[in-house]
């Protein structure tokens, strides 16, 4: 009997903590702080589902890697404010390239125009190999990455990138990795070309760096994608990169047909 009540006492500590998480995310995604261009997107990108899948608590340490506008660090910052603790990978101060100097600082303004949200948000960068410490080696619980893989394939990276990746996470910890899908046997001149990544292609990184596959998710999956346009995936919104051409019909398909893959560090 004693065995039996220890047994529905865990399990219930187990619902109790699965809905304070689920409350502290929602919360987190709810806030009155996240702009209204986000906010709309949240249909596409679903980041309740998306963070639950990738075990993301609130007093977990995540790498948040290459933000940009910081359309994910507008939930995690609030998410692990109290009890985690949030580590921005975002480009080089040095970097020269005009869209990565005027990317990182638009985020850190962002940052300073809200410390109540963003004052405990560490700013880190990576861009190997140079910069390839993202952390602490071994010190984060997830390291996170949302539609950046198929820049790194272009510019001959992505290995190095998911080397680092590994050696930031704790032994245990999630790499989650989402990502803009090409049709399987798409050729490496397709992805740098279109932004599309076939879900082989980042399983390979990421096993090559010596994480395992935990599971792979249909969360953000968009059937409509045919991903064969002009101008690769931005031509979709958000970019719209036909402008007026056939806007309709773009709009109408929605965001990118994306791969949602968890990986573990053994």
């Amino acid at each position: 009997m004693k065995v039996k009540k220890l047994i529905v006492m865990a399990a219930a500590s187990m619902m109790m903590s699965s809905t304070l998480l689920a409350d502290s995310l929602q919360s987190a995604i709810d806030g009155a702080h996240r702009s209204e261009k986000h906010t709309v997107r949240d249909e596409f990108r679903r980041p309740y589902e998306t963070l639950s899948f990738f075990e993301v608590k609130p007093s977990n340490k995540v790498v948040e890697i290459w933000p940009g506008g910081g359309w994910y660090t507008e939930i995690l910052a609030p998410l692990l404010h109290d009890n985690g603790h949030l580590v921005a990978a975002h480009f080089p101060p040095q970097e020269k390239a005009g869209y990565f100097k005027r990317s990182r600082e638009a985020f850190l303004k962002k940052l300073a125009a809200n410390p109540e949200i963003y004052g405990k948000v560490e700013v880190t960068s990576v861009h190997p190999p140079v910069h390839d410490q993202l952390t602490e080696p071994g010190t984060a619980d997830n390291v996170l990455t949302f539609r950046n893989v198929h820049n790194w394939t272009k510019i001959g990276i992505d290995q190095l990138m998911f080397d680092s990746f590994y050696e930031a996470l704790k032994p245990g910890g999630i790499l989650g990795v989402v990502e803009h899908r090409a049709p399987e046997g798409a050729s490496k001149q397709y992805m740098k070309d279109s932004g599309y990544v076939t879900e082989s292609y980042v399983i390979s990184l990421a096993e090559n760096a010596g994480f395992e596959l935990v599971e792979s998710s249909d969360i953000n999956n968009n059937p409509a994608d045919t991903k064969d346009y002009q101008q690769g995936v931005w031509t979709l919104p958000p970019t719209l990169a036909m402008k007026e051409k056939d806007r309709e019909r773009y709009v109408a398909i929605g965001e990118s047909d994306r791969m949602t893959i968890k990986f573990v560090k053994p």
